[in-house]
């Protein structure tokens, strides 16, 4: 089956970022994966970057996967300016007087060498708001780490595989998308800008929530204990179903002939044996009509 959601692209998206500026020096993903969010939501981004080797994107994501750059820059006006040089400083002041939100992703003791601290920039231009992305709160914000580094600490990461996308990364895009929409809340009402930083440890612990709250433990309705809510070998390949409230396991126990008494029937060792012996002897083609005929929320997939 295939579920489809509206784009924030869409011509009927809501755009409440229309008419505001952002500016961003965030590199790799958080950052640019933000402000493409922004970027739909009506805002004008643009994007400073540093100078690259020979000519090449001043942004690391620009050199080792260059589908993604183009995918989150779309859109984006991206000038090169060396913040290191005076032309360089000049140029960005110049931007930020006419920004209403700047986004980062340095570690705080950068943005002071470069004369970007919360400080000197709300002493400058009273009116802009910082939104820094960074990877730990407070002091810890100095610390090097990545994705997979908060995501292991958050209690995500499992076995030696990696995991399959960048959790925390994307997470903390999400999180600073949304810092952004307040601090332009915050502005419409006082008509100043103000500071917000954004952990990408935060975002993981903000993912790891249901996984300490047990749900996606061994023992969790949704961490496997549950027969309605696995992954499942099929004839030709492999099934996720989510047959999670009791209306929607019913019908999987109708279609797979077990007899249900309560939720508690779905807890059963003898219930996961049966609904795995069913799914195993169905193809794709067949649970995919199975999904519809019975309202069974179920996806399948090839090996």
């Amino acid at each position: 089956m295939t579920f489809k959601t509206q784009s924030l692209s869409s011509p009927a998206a809501l755009k409440p970022l229309r008419g505001f500026r952002v500016l961003s020096l965030a590199l790799n993903l958080p950052g640019p994966a933000a402000l493409m969010r922004l970027k739909a939501m009506g805002a004008t981004c643009l994007k400073a970057e540093p100078p690259g080797p020979k000519g090449t994107s001043g942004d690391p994501m620009g050199q080792y996967n260059p589908h993604a750059y183009a995918t989150m820059h779309e859109g984006v006006k991206v000038l090169t300016v060396d913040l290191k040089t005076d032309k360089g400083q000049q140029q960005l002041h110049k931007e930020l007087a006419r920004t209403d939100v700047l986004l980062t992703s340095f570690r705080p003791s950068a943005l002071l060498k470069l004369g970007l601290g919360w400080k000197a920039l709300h002493k400058a231009c009273p009116a802009l708001s910082v939104v820094a992305i960074v990877g730990a709160p407070g002091a810890r914000a100095e610390e090097p780490g990545h994705d997979l580094t908060y995501l292991a600490d958050a209690g995500l990461v499992t076995g030696l595989d990696l995991p399959p996308t960048l959790f925390a990364d994307m997470g903390g895009a999400l999180m600073a998308s949304e810092a952004v929409l307040k601090a332009v809340l915050a502005q419409r009402n006082s008509g100043k800008g103000s500071f917000q930083e954004v952990a990408l440890s935060d975002a993981a612990a903000w993912l790891a929530l249901p996984r300490s709250w047990g749900l996606t433990q061994a023992q969790g309705a949704v961490g496997g204990a549950h027969a309605g809510y696995r992954v499942y070998p099929c004839k030709d390949g492999r099934v996720a179903v989510a047959a999670l409230e009791p209306h929607f396991a019913a019908s999987l126990c109708s279609a797979a002939g077990v007899p249900m008494d309560g939720m508690a029937t779905l807890f059963k060792p003898a219930t996961h044996r049966a609904i795995a012996g069913f799914l195993a002897g169905r193809t794709r083609k067949q649970l995919d009509a199975l999904a519809v005929a019975r309202d069974i929320p179920l996806h399948t997939l090839a090996r």
